[in-house]
C-alpha cells in the first residue's frame, strides 16, 4: 500500500516542558512531570466516560517538531553514548518514517477541563492523536528482554544553592530536579564548564554538570 493515511488530533498536551531539551526521553522517568491532554471542542466528552476507572492511559502523539521529510533509517540513541547506531525500529528515535509516538502516563485526574497525567515525556502543545487504556493482565509483561536499554536510567545528584531554591514552590521545584537528575544532555556532551538552559514548569532554568553532579545556577 502506497496511499497516504491523514489523521486529525483530538487534542493537545498542556506540558511542564516548554521545549524538547529537558523533555524525558521517555515516559515514566520523572513521575513528578505533569500535564494536561485538553480535548479539541470537536471530541464528544462522553468519549472519556469510564477512563477514570484506570490508573494509566496510553498517548498516541505526534512528533509534530521533527520535519515530515526528516526521516533516518539508521540513529544514535543516547543509552549508546551516540557512539553506535541501530535501526530506527529498534529504538525510540522521533526520526521516524510516521512521526507517532507512544507514551504510557499515570492518570491523575479526569475534570471538564481535561485529563491531568503525571510522569509526562512530551513538549508543550504536542497534538494527541488518541487514548488507550493501559491493561495490566495483557500489558505487563514481566520476562521481556529491554535489549540496549535493560537497566534504569543514572539518576545524579543536583545541587540547589538556598537562593535558586526560594524562587519556586517545592512542587515544582521537585519536577524541576528530577528532571535535570536524568542528565538531558547530548549524549556525546562532557564540558563541565558549559551551562545549559532549558524550559521546565513555565521557567527558564540554567544548569551545568561537574564531576558527575547537576549544579542548578539559576531559575527565572
Amino acid at each position: 500500500m502506497s496511499e497516504s493515511i491523514s489523521m486529525t488530533p483530538i487534542g493537545v498536551v498542556q506540558s511542564c516542558y516548554g521545549g524538547k531539551f529537558g523533555t524525558p526521553r521517555q515516559s515514566g522517568i520523572v513521575p513528578s512531570a505533569r500535564g494536561v491532554i485538553v480535548l479539541n471542542q470537536e471530541v464528544n466528552p462522553e468519549a472519556c466516560r469510564g477512563l477514570d476507572e484506570f490508573s494509566h492511559v496510553w498517548l498516541v502523539f505526534l512528533f509534530d517538531q521533527v520535519a515530515e521529510e526528516d526521516v533516518r533509517w539508521l540513529v544514535r540513541p543516547p543509552r549508546l553514548g551516540g557512539n553506535e547506531k541501530k535501526g530506527v525500529f529498534a529504538t525510540r528515535s522521533p526520526f521516524r518514517p510516521n512521526r507517532i509516538g507512544l507514551s504510557l502516563v499515570k492518570l491523575e485526574k479526569v475534570t471538564s477541563e481535561g485529563i491531568e497525567v503525571s510522569g509526562l515525556d512530551l513538549v508543550d502543545g504536542t497534538p494527541i492523536l488518541d487514548l488507550k487504556p493501559y491493561l495490566p493482565y495483557v500489558e505487563s509483561v514481566p520476562e521481556a528482554e529491554g535489549g540496549f536499554a535493560i537497566e534504569t536510567p543514572t539518576r545524579l545528584p543536583v545541587e540547589v544553592p538556598p537562593e535558586v531554591a526560594m524562587k519556586v514552590d517545592n512542587q515544582k521545584l521537585k519536577m524541576i530536579i528530577d528532571s535535570l537528575a536524568v542528565d538531558p544532555r547530548p549524549a556525546y556532551h562532557d564540558d563541565p564548564d558549559r551551562i545549559y538552559g532549558c524550559k521546565l514548569a513555565g521557567y527558564e532554568v540554567k544548569w551545568k554538570i561537574q564531576q558527575g553532579k547537576v549544579i542548578l545556577l539559576e531559575i527565572y
